[in-house]
């Protein structure tokens, strides 16, 4: 029996989900959270063999948890749901140990092959994602951003501005951003515009491009 944990933010999706597999035969629903905080509180009790993870919660969002959870209990697979299909947020789950990307418009028998895929071992992306997973990979092959950025421009970052790139890197808007440090959107996006120019890169996407590669956050400090 897989046993499988729901994590997303909206009830009805979380109880949609926990009926609709719970009439599979070789698949147990064992509990259903609201955000990452209570998938790590919930999995310090019972360990799940896979977590149905949506991207954008509050408190903790999907990626972090992601990143928190394969940290700890690496046995643990993780398959991202989400209705945005956004490349930076594929590449950041990909990257600290996702083994699935979906969109939740997938068909029910879609997600029982990709739950039994990924517990085998396996991985699954829908190929709308897949596509633009190679197209990133393709990008940062060719660009090499931490030799574009001096060592001595990166140690001029303050607390504020790293917080602000961890969150440019998880694919977040000005406003959300703003919502979720606290701030104004102009301030956000003024705080951007003078990290691009500390740092010398030419717009976001290669900010964020540069947070998933090479970790930026972890400079910190």
């Amino acid at each position: 029996m897989i046993k499988v944990l729901i994590a997303d933010d909206q009830e009805l999706i979380r109880q949609s989900l926990s009926i609709i597999l719970g009439l599979k035969e070789e698949i147990s629903v064992v509990g259903g959270v609201g955000d990452g905080t209570e998938v790590l509180e919930f999995i310090a009790k019972e360990k799940p063999d896979i977590i149905l993870m949506d991207i954008r919660m509050p408190t903790m969002d999907g990626v972090e948890c992601t990143k928190i959870v394969k940290g700890k209990y690496p046995e643990i697979k993780i398959i991202v749901l989400t209705t945005f299909d956004d490349d930076k947020y594929v590449f950041s789950a990909l990257k600290y140990g996702a083994s699935g990307y979906l969109l939740k418009g997938i068909s029910v028998d879609e997600l029982e092959k990709a739950i039994h895929v990924v517990y085998s071992g396996g991985a699954m992306i829908n190929p709308e994602i897949a596509s633009k997973v190679v197209e990133l990979f393709s990008e940062m092959a060719q660009q090499n951003y931490d030799v574009m950025i001096e060592a001595e421009n990166v140690e001029k970052i303050n607390d504020m501005e790293w917080d602000i790139i961890k969150d440019v890197g998880h694919g977040m808007s000005n406003k959300e951003i703003a919502d979720h440090i606290g701030l104004t959107e102009g301030t956000v996006r003024n705080y951007i515009s003078t990290i691009l120019k500390k740092i010398g890169l030419r717009d976001r996407t290669q900010l964020a491009i540069w947070e998933v590669q090479s970790g930026a956050q972890k400079r910190r400090g």
